[in-house]
């Protein structure tokens, strides 16, 4: 019997063996077809906008970038202010949140204990799952008087009369426009900056801090010294993630930015557009073929400018991740 029960359980074990590799290659190439599912999802995204805007393609050339006329009912279309205020509400959102999203990273990462960091992150981070539309009807019931009758008229008597930079808040103090925009992303990515820089000092070797504070240096010196200086890439990754997410936003964007100016103006008191709330303002009202064209083409001008950002940001936190690595 024992003659016997030896083969069984070697077939047994080479059975086990072969399901087992069998199950992995199943699941690998399933996770493989998902993941390629991804890029094919892109790709066939950005041919079906190409398809939509070729009539403004080709009617309009790079005329459609640099220009600001907008007039339906003659069919003259230039969307240069809408990336305008793009580039505008972004950036001032990536000002103002950054400092935020980094200085709370470090208190998480380097002075908070575990006990006090884990639930401040926790709660930032929330602040990523909740949808657009409720930090847009908050921003328009509560952000808009406060941003009216108390920031902006502080601003503009403190900054206006100041040259050059006085330049930024010029006209009346209306709430809905461009600072008011800029404020509201800057509250929407400040769980992106925080989280991913938060990962990225985490990051940094030990060995790094405690050479420094060997040498008799203070945790501020380690941290200027040792932590900083190797974060600097993955940073720079984490305010590009922001800013894509700045560029994308829609609703709360919509509510509040005014929707009212073709102008570009250098005042952030000015009432305007992003690319993300044209569409969503004037895409049901596309009742010629090529209105409905020269939407989908700002479409297809936000989906290229948010993918390489994206793109660029990755690459910049997974070289400085990869690089931790290595040291480690």
């Amino acid at each position: 019997m024992r003659s016997d029960s030896h083969p069984s359980l070697l077939e047994d074990a080479a059975s086990g063996s072969a399901l087992s590799r069998n199950s992995d290659l199943l699941f690998s190439r399933g996770t493989a077809v998902i993941a390629g599912g991804s890029i094919v999802l892109l790709v066939g995204l950005a041919v079906l906008l190409i398809h939509d805007s070729l009539p403004s393609l080709s009617r309009y050339g790079p005329n459609f970038f640099v220009t600001t006329k907008w007039d339906p009912v003659f069919e003259e279309f230039g969307a240069a202010h809408y990336a305008y205020g793009t580039l505008v509400t972004s950036i001032l959102a990536l000002i103002l949140a950054t400092p935020v999203g980094i200085a709370t990273a470090l208190f998480v990462a380097e002075y908070a204990p575990r006990w006090l960091g884990d639930p401040i992150g926790f709660v930032i981070e929330l602040l990523a799952v909740i949808p657009s539309v409720i930090f847009g009807l908050w921003a328009f019931f509560i952000l808009t008087p406060i941003v009216r009758f108390t920031i902006e008229p502080a601003l503009k008597a403190a900054i206006g009369p100041l040259p050059v930079i006085g330049g930024l808040f010029v006209g009346p103090t209306i709430g809905r426009d461009y600072f008011t925009a800029g404020v509201i992303l800057a509250i929407m990515i400040l769980p992106t900056i925080m989280s991913i820089s938060r990962e990225i000092f985490r990051a940094v070797p030990d060995t790094q801090r405690e050479g420094m504070l060997a040498l008799g240096a203070t945790r501020w010196e380690m941290i200027s010294n040792a932590v900083l200086p190797y974060a600097r890439g993955g940073l720079a990754g984490a305010m590009g993630l922001g800013l894509a997410r700045a560029m994308g936003e829609t609703m709360a964007v919509t509510m509040v930015i005014g929707n009212s100016s073709s102008a570009i103006s250098a005042s952030l008191l000015t009432p305007g557009y992003t690319m993300a709330s044209a569409i969503a303002n004037q895409f049901t009202e596309a009742d010629k073929e090529i209105y409905f064209a020269a939407i989908v083409q700002v479409a297809l001008m936000l989906l290229v400018v948010a993918t390489i950002v994206n793109l660029l940001s990755r690459v910049l936190v997974a070289r400085i991740t990869s690089k931790f690595s290595d040291a480690a």
